[in-house]
């Protein structure tokens, strides 16, 4: 049996249809009026960022001649062509790249640390008193705000040359970072545990210990994991102020036109962040679950 299809009076379609053609161009106008407003301020900022095309066009060249010399070795041969010679110092390298990683560790380890201890006083539902949350979250805001490779500086000036200022510095900005995110994680935590070791009368440190670590424990780990590989990237240019590691090499290459030099280190910390890379991929997806393989 055919259903009949009403059909609706022209005066009301023709009302329906203005309504519907003054709801599209609205929505037109406001998408224009956006685009028009995003082109406008990137316009605005590249001017205040003093981004200049016609520079950009004119010494694209020497961008490109650069990564010719770097690929080149003293012979006028392709590097790749005598990994030998290209390699050279691959020796003291892999040296200065261990320190790197070291760096990495201990600063990271520490700065997970100290995280750890404050989280639970940044996080909203944990936090014992508001006062002492706004102080420490506005201490972690610092730590995590002022890049890395200014404390490196500064603590290069108050302990002199080294790795310890790349650990320090290391150490400080992961303490900030990860502080932020641990508190994130229990703040998203289920709160009845807590409610249940407190009607024990257990006390504030007993209702962490017990309610919220066992929740919060994987995405600790996972987040650590992640600053860790974030922090051999960064380890790899503090050596740039004298904090220690491959950094130290690195520039010292690039100040002294060893161009062959510079393409055999840069390979090096490429290969090696890599390797962390997929291992600490690999890693948390075996403890975690693979959702955890950021």
């Amino acid at each position: 049996m055919a259903n009949a299809i009403s059909i609706l009076p022209d005066q009301q379609l023709a009302v329906l249809n203005d309504t519907y053609r003054k709801a599209v161009a609205r929505k037109r106008l406001k998408a224009t009026l956006a685009a028009a407003v995003f082109f406008a301020a990137l316009i605005v900022a590249a001017i205040g960022a003093e981004v200049n095309l016609r520079t950009l066009f004119s010494y694209f060249g020497n961008f490109v001649s650069y990564f010719d010399r770097i690929l080149t070795l003293e012979d006028g041969t392709r590097v790749w062509t005598n990994f030998g010679e290209w390699f050279w110092g691959w020796q003291k390298w892999l040296k200065m790249l261990g320190e790197t990683i070291l760096i990495s560790y201990v600063g990271t380890l520490s700065g997970a640390v100290l995280g750890f201890v404050l989280n639970f006083f940044a996080a909203q539902n944990t936090s014992p008193a508001p006062w002492l949350r706004f102080v420490i979250r506005r201490l972690l805001e610092f730590a995590r705000t002022v890049p890395g490779i200014v404390f490196a500086l500064i603590f290069v000036i108050a302990f002199g040359l080294g790795p310890m200022a790349g650990v320090l510095a290391i150490a400080v900005h992961s303490a900030g970072a990860l502080g932020k995110l641990f508190s994130e994680i229990v703040e998203n935590a289920d709160m009845k545990p807590v409610e249940g070791v407190r009607s024990t009368g257990a006390s504030w440190l007993s209702c962490m210990r017990f309610a919220v670590l066992p929740q919060v424990t994987a995405g600790y780990a996972s987040y650590a994991l992640l600053r860790f590989e974030i922090n051999v990237r960064e380890a790899s240019v503090m050596g740039f102020v004298g904090a220690g590691g491959i950094g130290q090499e690195l520039v010292v290459a690039i100040r002294k036109f060893y161009y062959s030099d510079v393409s055999a280190i840069l390979v090096t910390i490429i290969v090696t962040v890599f390797v962390i890379d997929i291992t600490t991929g690999w890693l948390r997806g075996k403890l975690f679950g693979k959702e955890a393989r950021a």
